[in-house]
């Protein structure tokens, strides 16, 4: 008996579409594992391999220069969160700064991009030219940005005290300092967060501020019953994206005030990298860095608790 192909059959009839129903059934038990492999290996040499390599390194006293590196346990870890040792000292005034300056930078690196996303939203002649440049200050590397503004923030030949007609040492003194780094970063990387927001304003319905609209509802009425909801998902990546970039802030202080005036403005991450590769005290730092990586996973999950519990709400 002949087998009719699917141009030979008669108009009306059934046609099944896609491969036959044993072709799934056919597929190997590991032919997943064989398509996840090379990303697993990837993340295992690249991920795995380095945090379980740097755990092993905290837990002895390694100096890269000595052969031999003995085994401390979590001597570096108690000396941390001992208020008499130096490193210990150190490190939570590194880790004070840090807080600082995420406290100060966060709030602006939010409201401010959403208010400049929410502007170049709007219809009006050339708004791509002013969205390339607000963008535009983020594709500069953090070696250009500190060293512009290096020179023009100098207290003596700076400037920016020259056209203000200001004597205000922001390189060398608190709180200057602290207004410099902030006022540089946001400036260096509020476009990135106003692009994100961007996206997710343009992913919200227009029908949803047409409706509110109709029903009179005032503009910031529609801001915080149609604008702020839909921005939720956005919003939980942006806040948790930057609260983790400005706790990891480093090329800025070690570029533009050198952590001056007496380390006050160096952060926990130029910490870490001066003990471990000036100091060659690898095992000090890669205890500072897991003390620093547990901070910044719980401030992760009260990011996520605090926006699940709005979701409740």
């Amino acid at each position: 008996m002949s087998v009719l192909t699917r141009k030979e059959r008669p108009p009306g009839a059934d046609v099944p579409d896609g491969p036959p129903a044993g072709a799934a059934r056919r597929m190997r038990p590991w032919t997943p594992y064989a398509f996840l492999a090379p990303y697993l290996a990837l993340f295992a040499v690249f991920m795995v391999l380095p945090i379980g390599f740097g755990f092993w390194t905290s837990l002895h006293e390694w100096d890269v220069n000595l052969p031999r590196k003995p085994f401390v346990g979590v001597e570096n870890y108690t000396d941390l969160f001992d208020p008499g040792s130096v490193d210990g000292s150190r490190f939570w005034t590194a880790m004070r700064a840090t807080g600082i300056f995420t406290v100060a930078s966060v709030p602006l690196l939010i409201v401010l991009p959403l208010l400049t996303a929410l502007l170049m939203n709007g219809r009006f002649r050339g708004r791509n030219v002013y969205r390339a440049v607000y963008f535009t200050p983020y594709v500069l590397g953090v070696a250009v940005v500190g060293f512009v503004w290096r020179f023009l923030l100098d207290g003596n030949i700076g400037l920016v005290n020259h056209y203000l007609g200001l004597d205000v040492q922001w390189t060398t003194d608190v709180p200057p300092a602290w207004v410099a780094l902030v006022g540089v970063t946001v400036w260096w990387t509020l476009g990135l967060n106003s692009v994100i927001f961007l996206a997710g304003l343009q992913d919200i319905p227009r029908e949803l501020h047409e409706a509110a609209m109709v029903d009179g509802a005032s503009a910031r009425h529609r801001f915080r019953a149609v604008t702020l909801p839909g921005l939720r998902p956005v919003m939980v990546f942006v806040v948790n994206s930057t609260i983790l970039a400005s706790a990891n802030m480093f090329g800025q202080s070690y570029l533009i005030t050198g952590g001056a005036p007496a380390d006050q403005t160096k952060t926990a991450i130029y910490l870490i990298a001066e003990t471990g590769l000036r100091q060659f005290d690898m095992g000090t730092a890669s205890a500072m860095s897991f003390v620093l990586a547990a901070f910044l996973m719980a401030a992760s999950a009260l990011v996520f608790g605090a926006f699940r519990e709005r979701d409740r709400t």
